[in-house]
């Protein structure tokens, strides 16, 4: 099965709505330093095609209920470097329109550009995640991704084409992108919908972070080491982690933009991850 019902990894903090996501790579070429995908991806960072993928895929879509969602994608980007030549996820979405397929897409490129031909035909909902729009510091934890200046770019033409359009300003780093979430925030005014989550480390991730940013590590780690663990993952001491989210919160809903947090035990209103956008679209609902 390529289709498989969303659960993340059985979290009890997670309030996702019931979808269905499709991994159309194995792996990723981004290597975000903070990537939780190294915890059960074997060689997490190198883009793996899936053997007759299509093929498959096409008969699982020809009995799918397209009353649910399909997300693209939760362990690997669907617009991995490589399918700017490959182009294996367009060929995937002329498959979601031949079949009238809902779709949830979340990037941290800006490839999506290249099918806004497709996807302005779909009901789907288009999400980019930008961590912060200070390049130096995007460049140091997520050092293979688009710059989110790009990101952001085609995100814009993606509204101007009538697409429903979201982003996650995620993870929030106390110390480091937290600092810079005003500029962030302004960068993304446009959406509808904006998704938050607090950063979570596990224990590979924490070993990257500190190779890489040991300044910051010194910083973090004992804030970490107060907080709670939750699911494998080192969480923030939560009343530290509420007071980010209620202040993001704020502002977001200041500029008429809908929240979300992720896993967080927090608020979100329509819903967490953006796929309210998508059943707008379905069942003409108003939020």
């Amino acid at each position: 099965m390529y289709i498989r019902p969303f659960d993340p990894w059985k979290s009890k903090l997670c309030t996702c709505p019931f979808k269905y996501t499709l991994n159309i790579y194995t792996g990723c070429d981004h290597a975000c330093v903070y990537c939780y995908i190294t915890s059960y991806i074997p060689r997490a960072f190198k883009v793996r095609i899936k053997e007759n993928l299509l093929p498959n895929l096409e008969r699982e879509l020809r009995k799918f209920n397209r009353k649910f969602i399909v997300a693209l994608s939760y362990s690997s980007d669907p617009y991995p470097t490589i399918d700017k030549d490959l182009g294996i996820t367009r060929k995937v979405l002329e498959l979601f329109k031949r079949y009238d397929i809902p779709c949830l897409i979340l990037t941290k490129s800006n490839l999506f550009e290249r099918d806004l031909d497709i996807l302005r035909t779909l009901k789907c909902a288009v999400g980019i995640t930008v961590t912060t729009v200070d390049e130096e510091k995007a460049k140091l934890l997520e050092s293979n991704a688009p710059l989110p200046r790009e990101r952001i770019k085609a995100l814009k033409k993606a509204k101007k084409e009538g697409i429903p359009v979201y982003a996650r300003i995620d993870p929030i780093i106390p110390f480091y992108t937290w600092e810079d979430f005003d500029e962030t925030l302004d960068a993304l005014s446009f959406v509808s919908h904006i998704t938050v989550s607090t950063l979570k480390l596990r224990a590979d991730s924490w070993k990257r972070m500190e190779a890489k940013l040991p300044e910051l590590m010194k910083k973090l780690a004992p804030l970490y080491k107060k907080g709670e663990r939750i699911g494998g993952y080192y969480y923030l001491p939560k009343d530290i982690r509420f007071k980010i989210l209620e202040e993001a919160r704020k502002k977001i809903e200041a500029r008429g933009i809908t929240f979300g947090s992720c896993r967080e035990g927090y608020y979100s209103y329509p819903s967490c991850d953006g796929s309210h956008l998508v059943l707008q679209l379905l069942h003409g609902e108003i939020y």
